[in-house]
């Protein structure tokens, strides 16, 4: 699923006193400059700069942090939030940015406890109220994830990205009723939220109505043409649809546009098991693993896809997986194992 991103905030220095640290704030603002105009490489300059002055400069490392994020250097943005948070221990937006960033790293146990050190401080942050539902999302922590989105309509009822990201967890508990209410209510007060008929999409297919999976999917890329998400998404109809050859385009395209989404390999990897190809399947299942553990249901056409292979021993290793992520059987019988 696509579940909306946090826009990233990094700190501007508002002004300086009249001190040695003049030429660190100096090099600092041109860094910023430059990071705002996306002059990456002129910005690192800079940030470096300031630290040559004082290594120990906060709000440089924190930024510094904000360009690996932005080149989706996940490892070097957190080793730099940390170095701000060693020199400011008490540096909430380095701990906001960290959160974020370990959960765009599929680090969501560390993203926790980073955005529940924000929230002790600041308990009515829009922000991180929401990024904390976006992490007990990504935990399949469904109940603590719809406190949050509900946490924030009662701040901001109108806000329409907490009633989609409701919606979409509603979806993931199987309340197909109440989750189509807060989609619809979003798209009453703001109908080009397109993340709220991507995931009406999915409770229409969860209901078998293939139609509607389609004619809300579709007002989804009417919206946002190139979104992976939604193309794989559409993908994945086509594929309960039983016309897996409709299927394929849509899931490549997602995967050129986004090579670090797990579903889209685990959708292809369907697609490989609808054919009977086994040893391609395996292959793309297994890299949807390397890229999200916890992908919904490939385990299971993991051991399909082993069964199909005659590697039994595998298929039952696959099997036990299954049952641990408390995956929903698939179609098939899965090998029977000792």
């Amino acid at each position: 699923m696509n579940l909306r991103w946090i826009p990233f905030v990094f700190c501007l220095i508002i002004g300086c006193s009249e001190s040695a640290d003049t030429k660190k704030h100096r090099f600092l603002l041109k860094g910023n400059e430059e990071l705002a105009d996306q002059h990456e490489e002129m910005a690192l300059q800079y940030f470096n700069e300031a630290l040559k002055f004082d290594s120990c400069f906060a709000d440089a490392h924190n930024n510094l942090g904000t360009l690996y994020f932005r080149q989706l250097e996940y490892d070097k943005a957190i080793q730099s939030y940390s170095n701000a948070l060693l020199c400011k221990p008490d540096f909430q937006l380095a701990y906001f940015n960290r959160a974020n960033t370990f959960y765009e790293s599929k680090k969501p146990e560390q993203a926790l406890k980073d955005i529940q050190e924000v929230l002790k401080t600041a308990p009515d942050t829009l922000p991180a109220i929401f990024l904390q539902g976006l992490i007990y999302t990504q935990l399949q922590q469904y109940p603590e994830a719809e406190k949050s989105f509900k946490r924030i309509l009662t701040l901001d009822s109108a806000n329409t990205e907490a009633l989609a990201n409701l919606g979409t967890v509603l979806y993931y508990r199987a309340d197909y009723s109440a989750a189509r209410f807060h989609l619809n209510k979003a798209l009453s007060l703001k109908p080009e939220e397109a993340d709220a008929y991507n995931t009406l999409s999915l409770v229409a297919l969860a209901e078998n109505d293939f139609t509607g999976a389609l004619t809300q999917i579709d007002k989804a890329l009417t919206l946002r043409s190139n979104n992976a998400f939604y193309k794989n998404n559409k993908g994945y109809i086509f594929l309960k649809m039983n016309s897996p050859d409709k299927a394929l385009p849509y899931i490549d395209e997602s995967i050129v546009l986004d090579p670090y989404n797990a579903y889209a390999y685990r959708n292809k990897g369907i697609y490989y098991l609808n054919k009977n190809d086994g040893g391609n399947a395996i292959r793309m299942f297994e890299k949807a693993i390397s890229l999200d553990a916890n992908t919904e249901q490939v385990y299971g056409y993991l051991a399909e896809s082993y069964a199909l292979n005659k590697q039994l021993d595998k298929a039952c290793d696959a099997q036990a997986r299954s049952r641990e992520h408390k995956e929903k059987a698939t179609s098939k019988v899965i090998v029977s194992c000792k």
